[in-house]
């Protein structure tokens, strides 16, 4: 008996080896996320129908002849296409699979007709009602292991004679139960596992267009600096913006405050991603507004600091550089809210523009900023950047640094600003040597004075 029991095994965990990889395969393409979608209900319970009954109909082929009866894992098609279709769908299932079983002829033929009907039709009401708790594996293996004994209720109820019914259950019960019970379970797993990952792809990709959506609109809310803005005569700007992730956290601003006054802003959000991106546009709009109304530059950085940290939840913080430049005088007012110092090249010299930093904005309400002012002269350069090009690393985690920026700046008088960014980020690029970028990169550049060649 144990000898046989164990034959009985090896041949319907072969059969349900295939039916299992066969599975997988329809599991892991998009042909049930299709019929899923179909508008027609009705054609996908039929087709549900059809491939349980087909999964049936491989398992009577790939069964044994026991005592007259076919001994096969025929009943995880019917219960599969209930489970997928509901009771209209097993019952099909069971139909294609038992009218297949009855050509096969047999003392246990009838018995296993009715029986994979039954269990097709049972096992689409209860996945109507309790769905969830069959996709859990050990709720599966137990549905599945009372159909089986359900089958082999019906076959002692209509085999005659009863000894012959009773002969055939002694020996394939356990075996029967238990590799029918096991597959239907894995066969569960297999698509709901599937499914589920179908789903987090669908997610991820409209997450992924929503962050490239998220990306034009974080780039539209930049200044459209070119030949017709800010179209003063003897102002040279250009600005650069390139995000670490697919939207980011750094921003820049050209405005006029009014028609002699042009302000230049560059500013540095906290984190990266979606959340820094609606804080940048808050602050963005914030400084904006404030800078306007208020002729006090350090005022009105003040309020625009206490503007953010009345909204400020999500604790975030901003660090941001803001000069406001006399176009008649080429006098410039800046202040510094804990972001780097700007570079000021003059007669092809680069030098940092240091000068007293503030705190950075939303950090602490009712914070004072110092005021500080520079003249500009003919030809001055003022380069803005955020700490993404200083800190840009290379494979060795070596910053490109502050002593290398005003390397790449050195004797670039006779550019344009346009050019300096592009030898700024050229000089970034073959410093890290391809290495990924970690941090929002982000230059404004203007020079003052005259055009440029």
């Amino acid at each position: 008996m144990i000898g046989d029991m164990s034959s009985i095994f090896s041949k319907l965990v072969g059969t349900l080896a295939v039916i299992l990889v066969v599975s997988a395969f329809i599991g892991g393409s998009d042909i049930l996320s299709k019929l899923v979608k179909t508008e027609k209900k009705w054609k996908y319970v039929i087709i549900a129908g059809i491939l349980g009954g087909a999964f049936g109909i491989y398992g009577n082929i790939s069964g044994f002849d026991l005592s007259g009866a076919v001994v096969s894992v025929r009943d995880i098609g019917p219960m599969l296409a209930g489970f997928m279709a509901g009771p209209a769908g097993g019952l099909i299932a069971g139909l294609v699979a038992g009218t297949h079983r009855m050509t096969l002829g047999g003392v246990t033929a009838q018995a296993c007709v009715v029986a994979t009907c039954c269990i097709g039709l049972f096992c689409g009401a209860v996945s109507n009602k309790w769905r969830a708790k069959i996709e859990k594996p050990v709720f599966a293996f137990l549905l599945s292991a009372l159909m089986e004994m359900f089958h082999l209720g019906v076959v002692l109820i209509m085999v005659k004679p009863y000894e012959t019914a009773l002969s055939i259950v002694r020996q394939i019960a356990l075996p029967f139960i238990f590799v029918n019970a096991l597959g239907f379970m894995m066969m569960i797993s297999i698509i709901t596992y599937t499914e589920r990952q179908r789903v987090l792809t669908a997610e991820r990709s409209r997450m992924q267009s929503e962050l490239e959506v998220a990306n034009v609109i974080q780039h539209s809310l930049l200044p459209l600096i070119g030949d017709n803005y800010p179209g003063v005569k003897d102002l040279d700007v250009s600005g650069f913006m390139k995000a670490a992730k697919e939207v980011g956290g750094d921003f820049y601003d050209v405005f006029f405050v009014d028609p002699d006054h042009i302000a230049f802003v560059i500013g540095d959000v906290s984190g990266k991603g979606i959340p820094a991106a609606l804080f940048m546009a808050s602050s963005k709009i914030t400084l904006q507004n404030c800078i306007r109304d208020i002729p006090n530059l350090s005022d009105a950085v003040g309020t625009a600091n206490n503007v953010l940290c009345a909204r400020n939840e999500a604790e975030m913080f901003v660090t941001v550089w803001v000069g406001v430049l006399d176009l008649k005088s080429g006098t410039m007012d800046f202040v510094s809210a804990g972001h780097n110092a700007p570079v000021l090249i003059r007669a092809g010299m680069p030098e940092f523009l240091k000068a007293k930093n503030g705190l950075v904005l939303a950090g602490m309400e009712d914070i004072r900023y110092r005021q500080n002012s520079v003249q500009l002269e003919k030809g001055d350069i003022v380069c803005l950047y955020t700490d993404g090009v200083t800190e840009a690393d290379d494979n060795d985690k070596n910053f490109f640094g502050e002593k290398r920026l005003l390397g790449s700046l050195e004797g670039k008088s006779g550019c344009t600003s346009a050019e300096i960014i592009e030898n700024v980020k050229s000089s970034v690029d073959e410093f890290i040597c391809g290495n990924s970028q970690f941090d929002d990169m982000t230059m404004l550049c203007f020079k003052w004075g005259e055009q440029s060649l």
